[in-house]
């Protein structure tokens, strides 16, 4: 059995948790002792699995890290998540016959979106701009496509990437049935 801090919180998850956040924000053991008011040995020791926190101590490291207690305090929990092959949250192109699937929203922490796209020639699904700073990566699966900027769509073939940004028009249009592909909206 894992020691505990109080009997509470395993120490080995405390520790893990507070090397994981300290270093998702570039910070130095000395810079988040010294943000959280405690000493640069005893977050050592925290990290190491061999402190012995108290709630103080942690709500003070949590401030200093900009995270919720329950983040350092609480495992993490894979997620394992499946998504069968014709189901999934999928909206509709309107003047395209074009559908995108939402695989993957983006997770507190995280800047992107996934999604399975699918189109079948025709007319070519037109986006407007999105938000600024967007930028849109496809790996196209299966099919042949037309992809990218509006002005300089370049084609697509199996196991092809493209990336390119969102915030300015574009295009997917597909060039042969059952043309798919993984779509990731990444927000920078």
């Amino acid at each position: 059995m894992s020691p505990t801090a109080s009997d509470g919180a395993p120490l080995d998850v405390i520790a893990t948790s507070l090397r994981r956040e300290r270093a998702r924000t570039g910070l130095s053991l000395t810079e988040v002792a010294k943000r959280a008011g405690i000493a640069k040995s005893t977050l050592s020791q925290l990290e190491s699995g061999t402190g012995n926190p108290s709630v103080e101590t942690i709500w003070a490291l949590c401030v200093a890290l900009d995270v919720p207690f329950s983040r350092v305090v609480e495992p993490e929990r894979p997620r394992v998540q499946v998504i069968r092959s014709g189901s999934g949250p999928t909206v509709f192109a309107e003047h395209a016959d074009y559908a995108c699937t939402l695989l993957s929203s983006c997770p507190p922490g995280a800047r992107r979106d996934v999604y399975l796209i699918r189109a079948e020639p025709g007319k070519p699904r037109l986006s407007d701009p999105h938000m600024s700073g967007i930028v849109e990566h496809i790996v196209l699966s299966a099919g042949r496509a037309k992809v990218g900027p509006r002005d300089e769509p370049v084609e697509l073939l199996p196991g092809d990437y493209i990336c390119y940004p969102g915030d300015v028009p574009h295009i997917f249009e597909a060039l042969e049935p059952g043309t798919y592909g993984v779509e990731i909206a990444e927000y920078t």
